[in-house]
């Protein structure tokens, strides 16, 4: 088994080395605390930081309603919640802009209604990280809920409790070792997110350019200062997978 562990991870690592390699040393300082680094730094941690709540609000219910629903279709509903999993993130993107742009339906009625204007926008740069983040959160938790089963709900059921109660004294202490690791890897997935983002968004400084675009922009003029940003897009993942993930896993996250 070592043979094939080492390739793995010598698949994973040296890649991560040539960045190291190829980087300009002398400059690396000055490149990770350029304003536009800095800029695009913050614009990744608040929105992945936001995006990683709203898929705690939408996906903790929604993996509930999947793991506990026994009626016809569920699967094909599974299915389609995964989707994001499998789809290119692009393909994702186009799909917001054709749902939310003017010219889509929910995005015509936005703007003619209330004047909202989604696409590139901060707004847009959630909502993509979203649509690309909450699967991972809602397997997780999906996960951590079949394999528990259902006993202890239906005996606080038949002692009385209502659903609500049943739902927050039983369920979600089931959930959270599950929920912490799920929130970590939505945190971690919005953080790298591109191809969504780029199409739906756009790529506007301090306004939608994130990391992985800020990497994308750099390297079409200066690939010392896109190695740069990658280098710091990789410390602040191992950062956030390090700390983060160790204590999600024991339900402290």
């Amino acid at each position: 088994m070592w043979v094939p562990a080492g390739l793995a991870l010598a698949l994973v690592v040296l890649p991560v080395v040539g960045l190291l390699v190829r980087s300009d040393l002398t400059r690396l300082p000055s490149l990770i605390v350029s304003e536009s680094a800095l800029a695009a730094l913050r614009l990744s941690v608040e929105t992945a930081a936001l995006s990683t709540v709203g898929c705690v609000l939408l996906g903790v219910p929604l993996a509930v309603v999947l793991a506990r629903t026994r009626v016809p279709g569920i699967r094909v509903l599974r299915a389609v919640v995964l989707l994001p999993l499998v789809l290119p993130p692009v393909v994702g993107g186009l799909a917001l802009l054709y749902l939310l742009g003017r010219k889509g339906f929910l995005g015509y009625l936005l703007d003619v209604t209330l004047g909202v204007t989604v696409p590139f926008t901060t707004t847009a740069v959630v909502i993509a990280q979203i649509f690309v983040a909450m699967p991972f959160l809602v397997v997780s938790l999906e996960g951590a809920l079949r394999n528990a089963g259902d006993s202890y709900e239906q005996i606080g059921a038949t002692l009385g409790a209502k659903p609500w109660t049943v739902f927050r004294r039983v369920t979600l202490p089931l959930l959270l070792p599950a929920l912490g690791s799920g929130a970590v890897l939505s945190f971690a997935r919005a953080l790298g997110e591109f191809g969504a983002t780029i199409t739906f968004a756009g790529s506007l400084q301090g306004v939608t350019r994130t990391l992985p675009l800020e990497v994308y922009t750099q390297a079409e003029s200066d690939i010392d200062s896109a190695v740069a940003v990658a280098l710091l897009l990789v410390v602040v993942a191992l950062v956030v997978i390090v700390v983060a993930r160790p204590r999600a896993l024991e339900g402290r996250a």
